[in-house]
C-alpha cells in the first residue's frame, strides 16, 4: 500500500497502526494538501457482503458527527477489493500507549480525559449512534492534549455479525458491558459502562476483570464484583471512585442515565467540597433467581419421633399399651450409641459444609524480581492460582524471564484460589533489516519508516560511485536480514553522488613531462600530443589543453590532449628597436622606463634605466604580419611618447630611430596608438621632427646603456640625408638627424 494512490487522490505514506478488522495508514490528500488517516478493511472481510454494507452505512452515519472530541470522517470509498474510510489524522498517541507508558495517571488528567470522552459520547448518542467499542485503543490523544474518539459505527457492524468469530472481538472483551456479554441489545448505557472501565484502568493501571479466555472474562462481567479502585490507588478521591462504581453497575438502571449526566459528575467530582464525599450506596434487591445455600431436608427415620430435641426410639411398652414393663439394659446402650453416632455425623456434615462455604484467606507474597518459575511456586504455596494469560513484554532494565509486575499487590489479603496475573520480561522484539540498496534514497526512507522507524534514526552518507546512479543507495548498515532494535537502531545509508569527478589542472606554460605528471596525480591520462607555433608560449611548453579547460570537472581516467609550442611562427620577425634617450637635464640623473607591446602581448615591461647623459636603448620586439609593435617611454615617472613599429617597416629596414632630448616636454599618453608618420613629437617646441627619414648610415652606435659623453646642446645638425658623419661617430644622432 505504501506509495499507492487510493481514489486517485490519497497517496499512502506509511502504516501507523492496525487492529483485528483494519489497517490504518497515514496518507496525503493531494487535492487539499493535508494529512489524513485511511482505515483499510482487512482482506478476510472483503467478501462478506452484509458486513461491507453495514460497514459503509455505519461509517457514513459516523460521518454526520461533528464534534471537537470526535475524529472526523471525510470520505468512504472502494477501489477493487480495497474498502477504506478516510478520516482526520491526529498527531499523537492512543490512550492505550499512554497507559502502558505511565499508568496510573494523575487523577486530574484521567478525569479530564474521561470528561472529554463523555462529551463525545453525548454528541453521538444525541445523533442515535452507539459506539459499542469504547476502549483505550480507540481514544487518541493529540499533542495539544485534545481527546479524539475514533471508530464510531465500525464496532456495531462487527458485533452484529461476527461476535462469535475467533479473534473478531477478543481485544474488546475486557470492556464489555454485562448486557453486551449476554448478546442482548446494547444502548447508551453500555458505552458508559465501558467508559467506567477505561477510567478504572487509567487510575489503577490494570483491568477490573481478567480471565483465562474471553468467555471467562465475559462471565466475570456478568457474575463477579470487581476490586474497588481505591484498593490499588489510595490517592483516588472517593468522589472519583463513586463515578467509577456508578458507571460500572451490572444493572443498567443503576448507572448514569446519560453521557451528559456522567460528564457533569466528572466535571464536578474534583471540587473541594466533593472530594471526601460518602461512598455511593446501592440497595440490594431480592432476586428470585439469585443463587442461595439452603439447608438439606432429610426424612425422619421410621420408628422415631420428633420432640424438638435429640430423637429417641419408642419403647416396646409404649408401643404395646397395657403390657407390663420389663427391664432391658441392652436398649439404653443402643440408644446412647446411636445418639453418639448421630452427633458425630452431624459434626462431620457441619465441618464439610463449612469447608465448602467458608474459603480461607491468604496473604499475597511479593514475587517481583523473581523468575517466573519461582514466582509460580511462591504463589501456589500460598494457595493462589497463576493466570495462564501471562503478560510477556520487553521492559527496560528487566532481564528476560523475570517478573516485573503482579496483578495483586504484596500484602493484599485475598481468598484462597484467587487468580494472580504475572507480567514477565522478555527479549526486546527484533526486526530484520529489509533491502533498500539500488533504490532512490527517498524511497528507501519511506520503506524504513513503514517499519516503525523515525526519520531521525536514518543517517545519510554520500559517496561517489561509478556503478550506482546518483541519488540511489549504495550500501546500508545494518545489512540485509540483520536483526535490529527499532527503538535504538541508527541506520546509515550510503548514497551515490554519481561518477567521481576531479578538477582539471592548468597545464599551460608547463613542459610535457610536467603536464603528464600533473594529469597522473589527478587520475587522468595523457592522450595525444600535438605541436603548434606560438608567439606567447615558450618553445617546448604547453600552449593549450583539450577538450576541457582548467577548473572543469572531469572523470578519472579521461584522456587529455595537449599542444606543445614549437616557438615563433616562420613569419615572425624579431626586430631590435633602438631609441636615443637623454636625461631631463644633462649631467643630472633621470629614470627612463620603457614599456612595449608586440605579437607576444600588450603592456610588457622592458625595464628602467638611470642615466645622466644621452644613451641608445635597444628594445627587442617580435612582430607579426598583422601585429604592430609599440614602445612607450617615461622619464622621471612622466609619460613622454609612444613609438609605433610596423611589421613592413621593420622588415624593409625603414623604421625611424626616435630620440628623446633634454628639452622635450612631457605629455599625457595617447588614447589611441600614435601614427608613426606624425612628425610632431608632442614637446610643443616644433623643433624636433620624428617623421623625417634617416640615412641608413645614421644608425646610432650600438651599446645599450652606454653613457656617451658629449655636449649635445652645441651640436648643429642638418636635416639632409648623408650629412651626419661626425655626429654618427658620437652615437647621439636621433631619427630626424638632430641632436
Amino acid at each position: 500500500m505504501i506509495g499507492h494512490q487510493l481514489g486517485g487522490r490519497y497517496e499512502v505514506i506509511e502504516r501507523v497502526g492496525g487492529g483485528g478488522m483494519a489497517l490504518v495508514y497515514k496518507a496525503q490528500d493531494l487535492l487539499l494538501n493535508r494529512n489524513v488517516a485511511i482505515k483499510v478493511l482487512r482482506q478476510q472481510f472483503v467478501h462478506d457482503e452484509e458486513f461491507i454494507r453495514r460497514f459503509r452505512r455505519e461509517a457514513q452515519s459516523a460521518a454526520s458527527l461533528s464534534h471537537p472530541n470526535v475524529v472526523s470522517i471525510y470520505d468512504v470509498g472502494q477501489e477493487d477489493d480495497v474498502h477504506y474510510i478516510v478520516m482526520e489524522y491526529v498527531e499523537g498517541k492512543n490512550l492505550n500507549e499512554i497507559i502502558k507508558e505511565r499508568a496510573p495517571l494523575q487523577v486530574d488528567e484521567a478525569v479530564h480525559i474521561a470528561s472529554q470522552i463523555a462529551d463525545a459520547l453525548d454528541h453521538a448518542h444525541h445523533n442515535q449512534i452507539i459506539h459499542r467499542d469504547i476502549k483505550p485503543h480507540n481514544i487518541l490523544i493529540g499533542r495539544n492534549g485534545r481527546v479524539k474518539v475514533t471508530d464510531f459505527g465500525i464496532a456495531r457492524a462487527v458485533t452484529s455479525t461476527t461476535i462469535t468469530q475467533t479473534g473478531s472481538v477478543v481485544g474488546s472483551v475486557h470492556y464489555f458491558s454485562p448486557e453486551h456479554a449476554k448478546g442482548i441489545v446494547t444502548g447508551e448505557k453500555s458505552d458508559l459502562y465501558s467508559l467506567g472501565i477505561v477510567l478504572y484502568q487509567m487510575l489503577t493501571g490494570q483491568l477490573p476483570f481478567l480471565g483465562e479466555s474471553p468467555i471467562s472474562v465475559a462471565l466475570k462481567h456478568l457474575q463477579e464484583e470487581f476490586d474497588e479502585p481505591r484498593k490499588f490507588n489510595p490517592l483516588i478521591p472517593q468522589s472519583v471512585e463513586n463515578v467509577i462504581l456508578k458507571s460500572m453497575r451490572k444493572n443498567p438502571q443503576e448507572r448514569y442515565q446519560s453521557a451528559k449526566e456522567m460528564q457533569h459528575d466528572l466535571e464536578t467530582c474534583l471540587m473541594p467540597e466533593r472530594r471526601n464525599e460518602s461512598k455511593v450506596d446501592f440497595p440490594d434487591e431480592d432476586d428470585i433467581d439469585q443463587t442461595r445455600v439452603m439447608p438439606a431436608i432429610k426424612p425422619e427415620p421410621r420408628g422415631m419421633k420428633s420432640t424438638g430435641a435429640v430423637p429417641v426410639m419408642e419403647t416396646d411398652q409404649e408401643q404395646s399399651a397395657g403390657k407390663p414393663k420389663q427391664k432391658n439394659w441392652k436398649k439404653p446402650t443402643l440408644i446412647i450409641s446411636l445418639t453418639v453416632l448421630l452427633l458425630v455425623a452431624m459434626v462431620g456434615v457441619v465441618w464439610y459444609v463449612k469447608g465448602m462455604l467458608v474459603v480461607p484467606e491468604v496473604t499475597v507474597p511479593n514475587v517481583v524480581n523473581q523468575t517466573e518459575e519461582k514466582a509460580r511456586q511462591m504463589l501456589e504455596e500460598q494457595g493462589l492460582v497463576v493466570s495462564n494469560e501471562v503478560i510477556r513484554q520487553y521492559k527496560e532494565n528487566v532481564d528476560p524471564g523475570i517478573v516485573f509486575d503482579q496483578s495483586r499487590n504484596e500484602g493484599d489479603v485475598v481468598k484462597k484460589g484467587t487468580e494472580v496475573q504475572l507480567s514477565v520480561g522478555m527479549e526486546k522484539t527484533k526486526e530484520k533489516m529489509i533491502d533498500v540498496k539500488d533504490i532512490p534514497y527517498t524511497e528507501a526512507v519511506k520503506k524504513l519508516t513503514a517499519l516503525g522507524l523515525k526519520e531521525d534514526q536514518i543517517k545519510r552518507k554520500d559517496e561517489f560511485s561509478n556503478d550506482v546512479n546518483s541519488g540511489s543507495v549504495i550500501a546500508q548498515t545494518p545489512g540485509v536480514n540483520e536483526e535490529f532494535d527499532p527503538e535504538t537502531v541508527e541506520i546509515e545509508l550510503t548514497v551515490s553522488k554519481g561518477t567521481e569527478t576531479v578538477k582539471m589542472p592548468d597545464l599551460k606554460n608547463h613542459t610535457r613531462s610536467e603536464a603528464e605528471q600533473m594529469l597522473k596525480e589527478k587520475g587522468l591520462v595523457l592522450g595525444q600530443v600535438q605541436e603548434e607555433s606560438s608567439y606567447t608560449v615558450e618553445q617546448g611548453k604547453v600552449t593549450q589543453q583539450w577538450p576541457v579547460e582548467a577548473g572543469t570537472d572531469v572523470s578519472p581516467g579521461d584522456k587529455i590532449t595537449i599542444f606543445i609550442s614549437t616557438g615563433y611562427p616562420d613569419q615572425a620577425l624579431e626586430y631590435p628597436f633602438n631609441i636615443n634617450v637623454s636625461p631631463k637635464e644633462v649631467g643630472k640623473n633621470s629614470k627612463i622606463r620603457i614599456t612595449y607591446e608586440d605579437a607576444r602581448g600588450k603592456n610588457q615591461e622592458w625595464g628602467t634605466r638611470t642615466i645622466n647623459s644621452a644613451q641608445v636603448l635597444t628594445i627587442p620586439l617580435v612582430l607579426a604580419p598583422n601585429e604592430n609593435g609599440a614602445v612607450s617611454v617615461y622619464r622621471d615617472g612622466k609619460f613622454l611618447d609612444t613609438y609605433v613599429v610596423s611589421y613592413s617597416e621593420a622588415k624593409n629596414g625603414t623604421v625611424n630611430v626616435p630620440s628623446i632630448d633634454p628639452e622635450q616636454s612631457t605629455q599625457a599618453p595617447p588614447a589611441n596608438t600614435p601614427d608613426p608618420g606624425n612628425g610632431d613629437n608632442g614637446n610643443g617646441d616644433g623643433n624636433v621632427d620624428n617623421g623625417g627619414e634617416t640615412d641608413p648610415g645614421s644608425t646610432p652606435v650600438e651599446g645599450e646603456g652606454d653613457n656617451q659623453e658629449g655636449d649635445t646642446s652645441a651640436m648643429k645638425t642638418d636635416n639632409g640625408p648623408g650629412k651626419h658623419k661626425e655626429d654618427k661617430k658620437k652615437g647621439v644622432i636621433n631619427a630626424s638627424g638632430r641632436p
